[in-house]
Protein backbone atom coordinates (compact mmCIF):
# COMPACT_ATOMS: atom_id res chain seq x y z
CA UNK A 1 0.00 0.00 0.00
CA UNK A 2 2.87 2.32 1.05
CA UNK A 3 4.28 1.78 -2.03
CA UNK A 4 1.71 2.57 -4.28
CA UNK A 5 0.90 5.51 -2.48
CA UNK A 6 4.86 6.67 -2.98
CA UNK A 7 4.92 6.14 -6.60
CA UNK A 8 1.47 8.28 -7.36
CA UNK A 9 1.99 10.67 -4.51
CA UNK A 10 2.69 14.38 -6.59
CA UNK A 11 4.19 17.57 -4.69
CA UNK A 12 0.72 19.32 -5.49
CA UNK A 13 -1.21 16.69 -3.53
CA UNK A 14 1.29 17.64 -0.60
CA UNK A 15 0.71 21.46 -0.90
CA UNK A 16 -3.35 20.93 -1.89
CA UNK A 17 -4.20 19.22 1.17
CA UNK A 18 -2.12 21.74 3.43
CA UNK A 19 -3.83 24.11 2.09
CA UNK A 20 -7.17 23.21 2.02
CA UNK A 21 -6.79 22.08 5.66
CA UNK A 22 -5.86 25.55 6.76
CA UNK A 23 -8.20 27.31 4.78
CA UNK A 24 -11.22 25.18 6.72
CA UNK A 25 -9.75 25.55 9.63
CA UNK A 26 -9.00 29.19 9.38
CA UNK A 27 -12.64 30.04 8.39
CA UNK A 28 -14.30 28.10 10.86
CA UNK A 29 -12.15 30.37 13.33
CA UNK A 30 -13.17 33.04 11.66
CA UNK A 31 -17.14 31.73 11.78
CA UNK A 32 -16.40 31.59 15.23
CA UNK A 33 -15.49 34.49 15.99
CA UNK A 34 -18.01 36.23 14.48
CA UNK A 35 -20.95 34.59 16.02
CA UNK A 36 -19.63 33.93 18.88
CA UNK A 37 -17.60 37.46 19.71
CA UNK A 38 -15.53 37.51 23.13
CA UNK A 39 -16.46 33.74 24.27
CA UNK A 40 -13.08 31.33 24.63
CA UNK A 41 -15.46 27.51 24.20
CA UNK A 42 -12.00 25.49 23.81
CA UNK A 43 -9.46 25.63 26.37
CA UNK A 44 -7.26 23.35 24.54
CA UNK A 45 -6.16 22.32 21.44
CA UNK A 46 -8.41 19.12 20.94
CA UNK A 47 -12.03 21.36 21.55
CA UNK A 48 -13.56 20.46 24.59
CA UNK A 49 -10.96 17.88 26.17
CA UNK A 50 -13.40 15.49 28.11
CA UNK A 51 -12.72 16.04 31.65
CA UNK A 52 -11.60 19.34 32.17
CA UNK A 53 -14.95 21.06 32.39
CA UNK A 54 -17.37 20.85 35.08
CA UNK A 55 -21.01 20.40 34.07
CA UNK A 56 -21.07 23.81 35.32
CA UNK A 57 -18.76 25.21 34.10
CA UNK A 58 -20.19 23.82 30.35
CA UNK A 59 -23.36 24.86 31.39
CA UNK A 60 -22.20 28.55 32.20
CA UNK A 61 -20.72 29.02 29.21
CA UNK A 62 -23.62 27.21 26.85
CA UNK A 63 -25.45 29.55 28.67
CA UNK A 64 -23.55 32.78 27.94
CA UNK A 65 -23.32 32.14 24.15
CA UNK A 66 -27.39 32.14 24.22
CA UNK A 67 -29.67 30.50 22.22
CA UNK A 68 -28.09 31.91 18.74
CA UNK A 69 -24.74 30.75 19.68
CA UNK A 70 -26.23 27.26 20.71
CA UNK A 71 -28.27 26.81 17.56
CA UNK A 72 -25.02 28.23 16.15
CA UNK A 73 -22.52 25.44 17.19
CA UNK A 74 -25.19 22.64 16.78
CA UNK A 75 -26.42 23.88 13.43
CA UNK A 76 -22.95 25.43 11.80
CA UNK A 77 -19.72 24.73 13.92
CA UNK A 78 -20.10 21.23 14.53
CA UNK A 79 -21.17 19.92 11.12
CA UNK A 80 -17.96 21.97 9.78
CA UNK A 81 -16.00 20.68 12.35
CA UNK A 82 -16.96 17.06 11.25
CA UNK A 83 -15.25 17.86 8.29
CA UNK A 84 -12.02 18.97 9.46
CA UNK A 85 -10.74 16.06 11.29
CA UNK A 86 -10.84 14.41 8.18
CA UNK A 87 -8.90 17.06 6.18
CA UNK A 88 -6.51 17.63 8.49
CA UNK A 89 -5.78 13.55 8.71
CA UNK A 90 -5.46 13.74 4.72
CA UNK A 91 -3.02 16.49 5.03
CA UNK A 92 -0.96 14.88 7.94
CA UNK A 93 -1.00 11.29 6.04
CA UNK A 94 0.26 13.06 2.78
CA UNK A 95 2.59 15.26 4.34
CA UNK A 96 3.87 12.31 6.42
CA UNK A 97 4.32 10.21 3.70
CA UNK A 98 5.70 12.62 1.48
CA UNK A 99 8.55 13.30 3.46
CA UNK A 100 9.29 9.68 4.70
CA UNK A 101 9.41 8.29 1.06
CA UNK A 102 12.22 5.88 0.49
CA UNK A 103 12.88 7.80 -3.06
CA UNK A 104 12.44 11.26 -2.14
CA UNK A 105 14.66 13.83 -2.03
CA UNK A 106 14.00 15.30 1.07
CA UNK A 107 13.13 12.03 2.47
CA UNK A 108 14.05 10.59 6.35
CA UNK A 109 15.27 7.28 6.04
CA UNK A 110 12.18 4.66 8.14
CA UNK A 111 11.27 1.50 8.11
CA UNK A 112 7.79 0.22 6.57
CA UNK A 113 7.01 -0.82 10.13
CA UNK A 114 7.52 2.12 11.55
CA UNK A 115 6.43 4.19 9.00
CA UNK A 116 3.02 2.45 9.21
CA UNK A 117 3.50 3.10 13.12
CA UNK A 118 3.24 6.54 12.79
CA UNK A 119 0.57 7.05 10.52
CA UNK A 120 -1.78 6.10 13.61
CA UNK A 121 -0.93 9.53 14.93
CA UNK A 122 -3.54 11.63 12.48
CA UNK A 123 -5.37 8.72 13.03
CA UNK A 124 -5.91 8.85 17.25
CA UNK A 125 -6.42 12.95 16.58
CA UNK A 126 -9.25 12.45 13.82
CA UNK A 127 -10.97 9.92 16.02
CA UNK A 128 -10.14 11.94 19.18
CA UNK A 129 -11.83 15.11 17.68
CA UNK A 130 -14.78 12.98 16.52
CA UNK A 131 -15.29 11.67 20.08
CA UNK A 132 -15.32 15.22 21.15
CA UNK A 133 -17.62 16.98 18.87
CA UNK A 134 -19.98 13.81 19.86
CA UNK A 135 -19.88 14.51 23.11
CA UNK A 136 -20.39 18.50 22.65
CA UNK A 137 -23.41 17.74 20.04
CA UNK A 138 -24.82 15.17 22.77
CA UNK A 139 -24.19 18.24 25.79
CA UNK A 140 -26.16 20.75 23.65
CA UNK A 141 -29.10 18.58 23.26
CA UNK A 142 -29.25 17.59 26.95
CA UNK A 143 -28.84 20.99 28.00
CA UNK A 144 -29.09 22.63 30.54
CA UNK A 145 -29.15 19.49 32.38
CA UNK A 146 -25.59 18.63 31.12
CA UNK A 147 -24.96 15.18 32.30
CA UNK A 148 -22.11 14.35 34.64
CA UNK A 149 -20.22 11.31 32.08
CA UNK A 150 -19.85 14.84 28.94
CA UNK A 151 -18.06 16.46 32.19
CA UNK A 152 -16.48 15.00 34.66
CA UNK A 153 -14.54 17.43 37.31
CA UNK A 154 -16.16 18.23 40.26
CA UNK A 155 -13.88 18.37 43.00
CA UNK A 156 -11.19 21.12 43.26
CA UNK A 157 -8.62 18.25 44.10
CA UNK A 158 -9.68 16.32 41.02
CA UNK A 159 -8.69 19.62 39.01
CA UNK A 160 -5.89 19.94 41.15
CA UNK A 161 -4.20 16.40 39.87
CA UNK A 162 -5.51 16.66 36.17
CA UNK A 163 -3.39 19.99 36.71
CA UNK A 164 -0.26 18.71 38.04
CA UNK A 165 -0.20 15.95 35.20
CA UNK A 166 -0.48 18.85 32.57
CA UNK A 167 2.26 20.59 34.12
CA UNK A 168 4.62 17.15 33.98
CA UNK A 169 3.49 16.44 30.78
CA UNK A 170 4.35 20.08 29.37
CA UNK A 171 7.58 19.95 31.10
CA UNK A 172 8.78 16.53 29.65
CA UNK A 173 7.61 17.81 26.20
CA UNK A 174 10.28 20.80 26.33
CA UNK A 175 13.08 18.25 26.60
CA UNK A 176 11.31 15.66 23.96
CA UNK A 177 9.59 17.93 20.99
CA UNK A 178 13.46 19.29 20.81
CA UNK A 179 14.67 15.86 20.74
CA UNK A 180 12.62 14.53 18.01
CA UNK A 181 12.82 17.42 15.61
CA UNK A 182 16.61 17.28 15.83
CA UNK A 183 16.80 13.88 15.62
CA UNK A 184 14.06 14.26 12.16
CA UNK A 185 16.47 17.50 11.75
CA UNK A 186 19.70 15.63 11.61
CA UNK A 187 18.48 12.45 9.63
CA UNK A 188 17.17 14.78 6.92
CA UNK A 189 20.54 16.64 6.95
CA UNK A 190 23.13 14.44 6.99
CA UNK A 191 21.40 11.87 4.60
CA UNK A 192 23.29 9.72 2.48
CA UNK A 193 22.64 12.20 -1.00
CA UNK A 194 23.30 15.59 0.91
CA UNK A 195 26.98 16.17 -0.62
CA UNK A 196 27.10 19.81 0.96
CA UNK A 197 26.59 18.68 4.48
CA UNK A 198 29.67 19.57 6.80
CA UNK A 199 31.56 16.66 6.84
CA UNK A 200 33.92 17.07 10.29
CA UNK A 201 35.07 13.33 11.43
CA UNK A 202 37.68 14.41 13.87
CA UNK A 203 35.64 16.52 16.24
CA UNK A 204 34.46 15.14 19.49
CA UNK A 205 33.86 17.87 22.15
CA UNK A 206 31.78 21.28 22.00
CA UNK A 207 31.51 22.85 26.01
CA UNK A 208 28.54 24.36 24.98
CA UNK A 209 26.73 21.59 23.34
CA UNK A 210 27.93 19.63 26.37
CA UNK A 211 26.16 22.20 29.08
CA UNK A 212 22.83 22.52 26.96
CA UNK A 213 22.64 18.49 26.91
CA UNK A 214 23.02 18.10 30.35
CA UNK A 215 21.69 21.54 31.57
CA UNK A 216 18.14 21.71 30.38
CA UNK A 217 17.41 18.24 31.39
CA UNK A 218 18.85 18.77 34.86
CA UNK A 219 16.34 21.92 34.95
CA UNK A 220 13.36 20.02 33.69
CA UNK A 221 14.46 17.71 36.57
CA UNK A 222 14.26 19.95 39.24
CA UNK A 223 11.40 21.70 38.17
CA UNK A 224 9.50 18.12 38.45
CA UNK A 225 11.24 17.47 41.74
CA UNK A 226 9.94 20.61 43.51
CA UNK A 227 6.43 20.66 41.30
CA UNK A 228 5.74 16.56 42.32
CA UNK A 229 7.36 17.46 46.35
CA UNK A 230 4.82 20.30 46.51
CA UNK A 231 2.15 18.58 44.96
CA UNK A 232 2.79 15.44 46.78
CA UNK A 233 2.37 16.75 49.87
CA UNK A 234 -0.51 18.97 49.31
CA UNK A 235 -2.72 16.03 47.38
CA UNK A 236 -1.69 13.28 50.20
CA UNK A 237 -4.93 11.50 50.76
CA UNK A 238 -4.25 11.08 54.51
CA UNK A 239 -3.54 15.40 55.32
CA UNK A 240 -7.14 17.29 56.65
CA UNK A 241 -8.40 19.98 53.90
CA UNK A 242 -7.95 23.45 54.24
CA UNK A 243 -9.49 24.40 51.63
CA UNK A 244 -12.97 23.89 50.26
CA UNK A 245 -11.79 24.76 46.33
CA UNK A 246 -8.90 26.97 45.39
CA UNK A 247 -10.72 30.22 46.55
CA UNK A 248 -12.55 29.19 49.74
CA UNK A 249 -10.58 28.05 52.98
CA UNK A 250 -12.00 25.78 55.34
CA UNK A 251 -14.17 27.55 57.85
CA UNK A 252 -12.83 27.64 61.32
CA UNK A 253 -15.15 24.93 63.61
CA UNK A 254 -16.15 22.89 60.91
CA UNK A 255 -16.33 19.01 61.25
CA UNK A 256 -15.81 16.90 58.43
CA UNK A 257 -18.61 13.94 57.52
CA UNK A 258 -16.56 10.88 58.71
CA UNK A 259 -17.64 7.65 56.29
CA UNK A 260 -16.15 4.04 57.38
CA UNK A 261 -15.86 2.46 53.93
CA UNK A 262 -15.95 -1.17 53.96
CA UNK A 263 -15.00 -3.32 50.60
CA UNK A 264 -16.80 -6.49 50.88
CA UNK A 265 -16.87 -9.63 48.16
CA UNK A 266 -18.40 -7.89 46.45
CA UNK A 267 -20.22 -4.72 47.17
CA UNK A 268 -19.53 -1.86 49.44
CA UNK A 269 -20.85 -0.70 52.89
CA UNK A 270 -20.43 2.72 54.15
CA UNK A 271 -21.27 3.46 57.46
CA UNK A 272 -22.12 6.88 59.02
CA UNK A 273 -21.37 7.03 63.00
CA UNK A 274 -22.50 10.62 63.33
CA UNK A 275 -25.98 9.75 61.65
CA UNK A 276 -25.88 6.30 63.22
CA UNK A 277 -26.99 5.16 59.58
CA UNK A 278 -25.45 2.58 56.95
CA UNK A 279 -25.95 2.03 53.24
CA UNK A 280 -24.55 -0.75 50.49
CA UNK A 281 -23.97 0.38 47.15
CA UNK A 282 -25.09 3.78 47.44
CA UNK A 283 -23.03 6.44 49.14
CA UNK A 284 -23.87 10.63 49.53
CA UNK A 285 -22.06 13.97 51.41
CA UNK A 286 -23.22 17.21 51.49
CA UNK A 287 -21.52 19.99 48.87
CA UNK A 288 -18.50 21.81 50.30
CA UNK A 289 -18.14 19.68 53.34
CA UNK A 290 -14.86 17.80 53.79
CA UNK A 291 -15.48 14.30 53.84
CA UNK A 292 -12.90 12.08 55.91
CA UNK A 293 -13.43 8.24 54.53
CA UNK A 294 -11.96 5.77 56.79
CA UNK A 295 -10.95 2.73 54.68
CA UNK A 296 -10.67 -1.17 55.18
CA UNK A 297 -11.95 -4.43 53.76
CA UNK A 298 -13.42 -7.70 54.86
CA UNK A 299 -10.88 -9.98 52.87
CA UNK A 300 -8.80 -9.30 50.03
CA UNK A 301 -7.44 -6.26 49.17
CA UNK A 302 -9.43 -4.08 47.28
CA UNK A 303 -9.23 0.10 45.80
CA UNK A 304 -12.04 2.99 46.52
CA UNK A 305 -12.15 5.04 43.59
CA UNK A 306 -14.46 8.29 42.75
CA UNK A 307 -13.20 9.61 39.45
CA UNK A 308 -14.73 12.62 40.49
CA UNK A 309 -14.17 13.30 44.11
CA UNK A 310 -10.62 12.38 44.43
CA UNK A 311 -8.05 9.71 43.62
CA UNK A 312 -7.95 6.43 44.22
CA UNK A 313 -6.99 4.30 48.03
CA UNK A 314 -6.66 1.33 48.69
CA UNK A 315 -8.68 -0.98 51.09
CA UNK A 316 -7.02 -3.79 52.37
CA UNK A 317 -8.03 -6.33 55.61
CA UNK A 318 -6.87 -5.26 59.16
CA UNK A 319 -5.61 -2.07 57.92
CA UNK A 320 -7.65 1.06 57.76
CA UNK A 321 -6.55 3.61 55.51
CA UNK A 322 -7.82 7.32 54.67
CA UNK A 323 -9.30 10.05 52.03
CA UNK A 324 -9.77 13.21 52.76
CA UNK A 325 -11.75 14.42 49.97
CA UNK A 326 -14.84 17.60 49.29
CA UNK A 327 -17.53 17.33 46.34
CA UNK A 328 -18.16 20.91 45.10
CA UNK A 329 -20.82 20.14 42.38
CA UNK A 330 -24.32 18.78 43.21
CA UNK A 331 -24.92 15.73 41.21
CA UNK A 332 -24.69 11.83 40.52
CA UNK A 333 -21.61 10.20 40.16
CA UNK A 334 -20.04 6.63 39.71
CA UNK A 335 -17.56 5.33 42.31
CA UNK A 336 -15.97 1.38 41.97
CA UNK A 337 -13.31 -0.49 42.70
CA UNK A 338 -9.97 0.13 40.49
CA UNK A 339 -8.53 -3.32 42.13
CA UNK A 340 -9.48 -6.57 40.71
CA UNK A 341 -11.15 -8.82 43.83
CA UNK A 342 -12.02 -11.67 42.37
CA UNK A 343 -15.49 -13.28 40.13
CA UNK A 344 -17.76 -10.30 40.95
CA UNK A 345 -15.26 -7.32 40.81
CA UNK A 346 -16.63 -5.84 37.85
CA UNK A 347 -19.87 -5.37 39.34
CA UNK A 348 -18.47 -3.86 42.83
CA UNK A 349 -19.83 -0.32 41.82
CA UNK A 350 -21.95 2.26 43.69
CA UNK A 351 -23.46 5.71 43.44
CA UNK A 352 -22.50 8.70 44.69
CA UNK A 353 -24.96 11.99 45.23
CA UNK A 354 -23.51 14.86 46.26
CA UNK A 355 -25.88 16.96 47.58
CA UNK A 356 -26.93 20.48 49.12
CA UNK A 357 -27.22 19.99 52.73
CA UNK A 358 -31.16 19.96 52.95
CA UNK A 359 -31.23 17.20 50.41
CA UNK A 360 -28.52 15.54 52.35
CA UNK A 361 -30.51 15.35 55.78
CA UNK A 362 -33.51 14.16 53.87
CA UNK A 363 -31.52 11.42 52.42
CA UNK A 364 -30.11 10.96 56.04
CA UNK A 365 -33.72 10.48 56.96
CA UNK A 366 -34.99 8.62 54.55
CA UNK A 367 -32.53 6.03 55.82
CA UNK A 368 -33.50 6.15 58.46
CA UNK A 369 -37.33 5.75 57.93
CA UNK A 370 -36.97 2.76 55.61
CA UNK A 371 -33.56 1.06 56.77
CA UNK A 372 -33.12 -2.04 58.96
CA UNK A 373 -30.83 -2.55 62.03
CA UNK A 374 -27.08 -3.75 60.82
CA UNK A 375 -25.09 -5.72 63.71
CA UNK A 376 -23.12 -8.43 64.13
CA UNK A 377 -25.02 -11.15 62.97
CA UNK A 378 -26.38 -8.88 60.07
CA UNK A 379 -23.08 -8.16 59.24
CA UNK A 380 -21.70 -11.69 58.95
CA UNK A 381 -24.66 -12.65 56.48
CA UNK A 382 -24.09 -9.33 54.43
CA UNK A 383 -20.07 -10.21 54.37
CA UNK A 384 -20.84 -13.67 52.33
CA UNK A 385 -19.73 -12.96 48.42
CA UNK A 386 -22.50 -11.97 46.30
CA UNK A 387 -22.44 -9.94 43.43
CA UNK A 388 -24.13 -7.23 41.93
CA UNK A 389 -26.16 -6.62 45.33
CA UNK A 390 -29.21 -3.59 45.12
CA UNK A 391 -28.89 -0.72 47.31
CA UNK A 392 -29.56 -1.87 50.91
CA UNK A 393 -30.38 0.96 53.67
CA UNK A 394 -29.34 0.53 57.39
CA UNK A 395 -31.25 2.74 60.15
CA UNK A 396 -29.17 1.51 62.89
CA UNK A 397 -25.59 0.26 63.56
CA UNK A 398 -23.90 -1.15 65.97
CA UNK A 399 -21.59 1.78 67.25
CA UNK A 400 -19.17 -1.13 67.86
CA UNK A 401 -19.31 -2.83 64.42
CA UNK A 402 -16.75 -0.87 62.52
CA UNK A 403 -13.63 -1.12 65.09
CA UNK A 404 -14.97 -4.97 65.12
CA UNK A 405 -14.59 -5.41 61.42
CA UNK A 406 -10.86 -3.59 61.52
CA UNK A 407 -9.58 -6.12 64.53
CA UNK A 408 -10.94 -9.23 61.88
CA UNK A 409 -13.09 -10.02 64.87
CA UNK A 410 -16.57 -9.97 64.29
CA UNK A 411 -18.09 -13.26 64.86
CA UNK A 412 -16.63 -12.71 68.64
CA UNK A 413 -15.06 -16.00 68.92
CA UNK A 414 -11.91 -15.01 67.24
CA UNK A 415 -9.02 -13.51 69.36
CA UNK A 416 -8.74 -9.68 67.90
CA UNK A 417 -6.10 -8.51 66.26
CA UNK A 418 -4.99 -5.70 68.71
CA UNK A 419 -5.65 -8.54 71.32
CA UNK A 420 -2.89 -10.76 69.12
CA UNK A 421 -0.33 -7.94 68.51
CA UNK A 422 -0.40 -6.98 71.79
CA UNK A 423 0.19 -10.39 73.06
CA UNK A 424 2.91 -10.98 70.73
CA UNK A 425 4.60 -8.05 71.73
CA UNK A 426 4.68 -9.29 75.64
CA UNK A 427 6.53 -12.42 74.03
CA UNK A 428 3.37 -14.69 73.10
CA UNK A 429 1.53 -17.10 74.88
CA UNK A 430 4.05 -20.34 74.73
CA UNK A 431 2.95 -23.51 74.83
CA UNK A 432 -0.62 -22.72 76.02
CA UNK A 433 -1.27 -20.43 73.07
CA UNK A 434 -1.29 -23.78 71.06
CA UNK A 435 -4.77 -24.78 72.84
CA UNK A 436 -5.91 -21.29 71.80
CA UNK A 437 -6.12 -22.35 68.37
CA UNK A 438 -9.68 -24.00 66.97
CA UNK A 439 -10.96 -24.61 64.06
CA UNK A 440 -13.83 -22.40 62.48
CA UNK A 441 -16.41 -23.42 59.30
CA UNK A 442 -15.98 -20.47 56.86
CA UNK A 443 -17.51 -20.44 53.36
CA UNK A 444 -18.02 -24.34 53.24
CA UNK A 445 -14.52 -25.20 54.00
CA UNK A 446 -12.99 -24.70 57.66
CA UNK A 447 -10.18 -22.60 58.45
CA UNK A 448 -7.69 -22.37 61.64
CA UNK A 449 -7.94 -19.74 63.75
CA UNK A 450 -6.99 -18.36 67.18
CA UNK A 451 -9.93 -18.46 69.56
CA UNK A 452 -10.73 -15.16 71.44
CA UNK A 453 -9.55 -14.76 75.28
CA UNK A 454 -12.94 -13.96 75.98
CA UNK A 455 -16.21 -13.93 74.58
CA UNK A 456 -19.79 -12.71 74.78
CA UNK A 457 -21.04 -16.40 76.44
CA UNK A 458 -17.57 -16.48 77.90
CA UNK A 459 -16.28 -13.24 79.04
CA UNK A 460 -13.27 -14.37 81.45
CA UNK A 461 -12.00 -16.84 78.70
CA UNK A 462 -12.19 -19.87 80.98
CA UNK A 463 -13.47 -22.45 78.53
CA UNK A 464 -10.97 -21.27 76.03
CA UNK A 465 -7.63 -21.96 78.37
CA UNK A 466 -9.19 -25.29 79.23
CA UNK A 467 -7.39 -28.52 77.26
Amino acid sequence: MLSVLDRRLKAWHFWLANGLALAWFAGMSFATQAALPGVKLFRCPIGLCLGYYSPIELQTTLTKIGKSGREFLADTLLPLDMVLPALLLIALTITYLWFSRPAGSFSVPLSPGARYSFLCVPLFYCVADYAENWSLAEALQAYPNIPYRLARRASFLTAAKSQLIVASTLLMLLIIVPVIALTLLFAWRYRQSNASATYTPDWDHSTRLELVIWGAPLLIIIALGALTWISTHKLDPYRPLDRIDAQRPVAAGTKPLVVQVVALDWKWLFIYPEQGIATVNELAAPVDRPIEFRITASTVMNSFYVPALAGQVYAMPGMETKLHAVINQPGDYEGFSANYSGAGFSGMRFAFHGLPDADFGRWVERNRAEGATLGRVDYLKLEQPSEREPVRRYAKVDPKLYPAILDRCVDGRQMCQSQMMAIDAAGGLGKGGVQGVERQAWRGTQRAVVAAMCTPADPYGTQAAQP
